[in-house]
């Protein structure tokens, strides 16, 4: 048996309990079991052939992974020879928030997705509060995820928190790494500096409104939770507060559900013992900030690496982040790419044309 097959296991394995966590299911209507049923109902909408397993990593935390192959027999052969894509998705998402991707993506290549440690069907283990130390965490995973796979090289794609961490991955594996595709990546630019009011004369700066206190008041409350808390603590009326908060998932999807299949589904994903969201947590500061911002460090990608930054073009993501790195980057290939009427979730908002973007930068690599 191949190391690879060694290191997977078939998706009907018991599913992980959560020990201290485990009185809580009596409370929040979820489970590892309603999860896996949410995601399944997700996929059955996928054509292509979907190979589908958690992979085992050597300290023996599981990550539930797919891979989404052309289902016409004869390409196969093809696939095989070219670069796969892996897709690492956002804070609090999980494999079926791609359902609307794969299957354009996978026509021509191998198309790999996973959940990250701590997020969906993955493993929860605890997180340190270190922030440099919660990264390395995700990062070892990633790394482990790789070689348990045996990939030598990858496209690597990711959105949101998915783009920070492929970014940290890129830095420390390069030689891993054909293309950096970031998609609406969190965590870049440095947070802003209170400007205060310019004395002697000397400039004209204008001072930033404080917030007032009972903002502040609540900011020091909530930065003492995780950051998904109140889903879990909301107990039974957690998938009707989804509902209510991201009705914008249901509509992202509404040609392929006609019910509330997506948010039931990003319900459970975060309703279950919070592990990946402690690591977030970890490497963030209040309002969402990084701690270690990217921009810090995208200077030692190394200069030959092509890097792609798709943006929502109404986005709360600031677009001018791609300016920054691109300046930072130099003669290095980066590309800036504005999607039009797309928000955070670009992939879901606008896939025909994220796709199209997306397959053009695979088609650079082979």
């Amino acid at each position: 048996m191949s190391p690879a097959n060694a290191a997977m296991q078939d998706e009907t394995d018991a599913e992980q309990t959560s020990g201290y966590w485990s009185w809580w299911p009596s409370w929040r209507p979820t489970s590892m079991s309603l999860l896996k049923s949410a995601e399944s109902k997700i996929l059955a909408c996928l054509q292509n052939d979907v190979w589908s397993r958690f992979v085992t990593l050597s300290n023996q935390n599981r990550i539930w992974t797919l891979k989404v192959t052309n289902k016409s027999s004869h390409k196969h052969k093809d696939q095989a020879a070219k670069t796969p894509l892996v897709m690492v998705h956002g804070f609090g998402g999980g494999v079926g928030l791609w359902i609307r991707n794969l299957d354009t993506l996978s026509c021509s290549r191998p198309v790999y997705a996973f959940d990250l440690l701590g997020f969906g069907r993955s493993s929860r283990p605890s997180f340190p509060s270190d922030a440099s130390l919660a990264e390395e965490q995700f990062i070892t995973s990633i790394e482990q995820w790789r070689q348990s796979l045996g990939l030598e090289r990858m496209i690597l794609l990711g959105h949101s928190l998915g783009g920070y961490l492929a970014t940290s991955y890129t830095i420390q594996y390069p030689e891993r790494v054909s293309h950096l595709i970031l998609v609406d990546a969190w965590g870049f630019p440095e947070r802003p500096q209170p400007q205060l009011q310019g004395s002697g004369g000397q400039g004209s700066e204008v001072k930033r409104v404080s917030p007032p206190r009972w903002v502040k008041a609540l900011v020091s409350l909530f930065s003492f939770f995780n950051p998904l808390a109140v889903i879990r603590a909301a107990g039974p009326w957690g998938p009707g507060l989804v509902n209510r908060f991201r009705p914008d998932f249901k509509r992202k999807y509404e040609d392929l559900f006609d019910d509330d299949t997506m948010t039931q589904y990003i319900y459970h994903c975060n309703a279950q013992n919070p592990s990946g969201e402690v690591g977030f947590k970890a490497m963030s500061e209040s309002l969402g900030w990084a701690k270690r911002p990217m921009v810090q460090r995208v200077h030692l990608l190394p200069p030959s690496m092509p890097v792609s930054m798709l943006y929502g073009e109404r986005s709360w993501v600031e677009s001018s982040t791609g300016n920054t790195v691109a300046q930072i980057r130099g003669k290095s290939p980066t590309s800036i790419t504005l999607i039009e009427d797309a928000s955070h979730h670009v992939y879901a908002d606008q896939p025909e044309e994220f796709n199209r973007v997306v397959e053009s930068i695979c088609n650079t690599v082979d």
